[in-house]
């Protein structure tokens, strides 16, 4: 076939993209797990899902060919109904092709009835798919692609032709009462030679037994030159014989007494004859095992030439059932966001260069998902540019540092993934890897002891980072005192700064966020800016902005968070 098969709805054809993949622990970090749980309750679906969030390619050739298509898609709900019902069609007819794949052959025709049907079936599902595609709204290159993909496919397997010689072909089994077979004799009267003649609806009508065996053989004259049927023979039915004669004593020797010669739908002719018991319950395999080698090259050969380009195109076809259940669980979901509240836009990835990433409105999915009320979320501004390209964010404790580090996290690998993003606009040059460095409970208390763990898996995090890189560090390196974090913490987004890295840095270390502009002068040529979670007369306001840290220290935040100041202690 002429087709191409490496169609994807996931990657743009002609390009060959570098895709890295992200760890479990960063679609944890970011509550993307909870995203995926929530958008489908099937597991075989939720992986799916998570398999293409997770890797994520550079190219904003992808971004852009993908976010078409979800457009598509979230705009079309009437498209996804269709499809999903013609993918559950195409799994089941896959499921049932495949568990009698090994047993056609023994089968035969009486198999090829049924399949039939499921091949006609299976061609009205392509026939659907392409009459779906085809809607006037549909913009996208990928699903245009795909229309043209599949137009090609029907077209080079000759559906249409088949769909006509299938409809001529078709009989149901029932409509089958009869099948009139030619068995060619030697001298002794055994059957050396098979052959079909017909498949009739009409059963036999059944003759004298005398006036049926005169005709048959008992006339010399009635011999036949040729083996044409002439009309004129009739049939005699299989009968139960109670006495043992000559017929039993021959069938016990060969299995059976076969008379046949020319044969006839309506008046029928001469078939077999067996005694009473067990020769008797024989009689419907002996007849299976005869018709099929009869017609074993014949059919075969049918059931090939049905089934050839049925095959390759339910492969084909099949292989973007994933990609588009991808798209379709995501956009009910988001739609289904949407009408709760929820804003969402079409994010633009651009070329290198520029503002490498501006969001307006943006908040948590997560935070959105667990909400009764959206409309009391509160959404912030960001943008990130060679002078902003690490941010340290203080702010006080429960004040929304790790829900928004959470969210630029989540903005990238939407938008990437192709999907619409929670804000009200977004623009950003794609990632090429993230990082994020949480600690593993963030409840338990100050252990320095695991200072080191966290310094190891933070030089793992930067060996494996880029200058395209995104990373999400969260209250990282404040698992010993304040002196030894701040050291080390300070070196590290030394290091980060040299490599270039747009950077969220949530922290308690305030002070590491007031020497933002010495950072930037030591820097050889991006920038660190200070961001805070401002508050409101002491009251949390859960909206960032660009300042120098507020003056709480680290240490009354943790006795804030632990319960331990004056005021929380005697008020009891």
């Amino acid at each position: 076939m002429g087709v191409n098969t490496a169609f994807s709805l996931l990657q743009p054809a002609g390009t060959d993209p570098v895709y890295r993949r992200l760890p479990d622990s960063v679609i944890h970090d970011l509550g993307l797990d909870a995203f995926c749980r929530e958008i489908s309750s099937d597991a075989k679906e939720r992986r799916l899902i998570e398999n293409v969030l997770s890797e994520i390619s550079p190219d904003p050739s992808v971004a852009v060919y993908r976010r078409q298509i979800f457009g598509d898609i979230l705009r079309l709900p009437e498209l996804r109904k269709t499809m999903m019902k013609l993918f559950e069609k195409l799994q089941f007819m896959r499921d049932f092709s495949a568990i009698h794949k090994s047993s056609d052959e023994e089968l035969g025709l009486w198999h090829l009835f049924h399949r039939l049907d499921d091949l006609d079936s299976y061609i009205t599902t392509v026939e659907t798919m392409r009459d779906c595609l085809s809607d006037e709204r549909i913009k996208s290159e990928g699903l245009i692609s795909l229309r043209d993909y599949i137009t090609e496919l029907y077209e080079d397997a000759c559906f249409a032709e088949m769909k006509k010689d299938i409809a001529e072909l078709k009989m149901k089994a029932s409509d089958v009462k009869s099948v009139t077979l030619g068995i060619n004799v030697n001298e002794r009267f055994e059957a050396v030679g098979i052959g079909l003649v017909s498949v009739n609806k009409k059963p036999f009508k059944k003759s004298g037994i005398v006036s049926n065996f005169a005709d048959a053989v008992a006339s010399k004259d009635r011999l036949r030159e040729t083996s044409e049927w002439d009309g004129d023979m009739h049939c005699q039915f299989i009968e139960k014989e109670e006495k043992l004669g000559f017929a039993d004593t021959v069938e016990h020797q060969t299995g059976f007494i076969a008379a046949l010669t020319s044969i006839s739908a309506d008046t029928g002719a001469t078939v077999v004859n067996v005694r009473a018991g067990d020769a008797m319950s024989g009689s419907t395999l002996y007849l299976d095992t005869v018709i099929n080698k009869m017609l074993g090259t014949l059919v075969r050969r049918l059931r090939d030439t049905l089934t050839k380009y049925a095959n390759v195109a339910i492969v084909n076809i099949s292989g973007l059932v994933p990609e588009f259940v991808y798209y379709i669980r995501c956009a009910e979901f988001i739609n289904a966001l949407t009408e709760k509240g929820c804003a969402f836009c079409e994010a633009q990835s651009v070329a290198e260069g520029g503002t490498t990433a501006e969001a307006k409105g943006f908040y948590n999915l997560k935070l959105a998902m667990a909400m009764e009320n959206v409309g009391e979320i509160v959404k912030n501004d960001l943008f990130f540019d060679k002078k902003h390209t690490v941010y340290i964010l203080t702010g006080a404790n429960r004040g929304g540092k790790t829900t928004l580090t959470q969210a630029v996290g989540q903005l990238f690998v939407l938008a990437q993934g192709g999907l619409f993003v929670p804000a009200e606009s977004f623009r950003y040059v794609p990632c090429d890897f993230i990082c994020t460095h949480f600690p593993a409970d963030e409840d338990k208390t100050t252990d320095l002891g695991r200072l080191g763990e966290e310094c190891v898996r933070f030089r793992e995090m930067f060996s494996q980072s880029t200058g395209r890189s995104l990373l999400l560090l969260n209250e990282t390196f404040s698992t010993t005192s304040f002196e030894e974090g701040y050291y080390i913490a300070r070196d590290a987004v030394k290091a980060i700064l040299a490599k270039g890295a747009r950077t969220i840095y949530n922290t308690h270390m305030h002070k590491l966020g007031e020497e933002a502009e010495e950072l930037t002068r030591e820097s050889s040529g991006a920038g660190a800016a200070s961001l805070i979670m401002k508050t409101d007369e002491g009251k949390r306001s859960f909206r960032v902005v660009q300042a120098s840290p507020e003056g709480s220290s680290y240490a009354k935040d943790i006795a804030e968070k632990y319960g331990v100041t004056y005021d929380m202690l005697v008020g009891g």
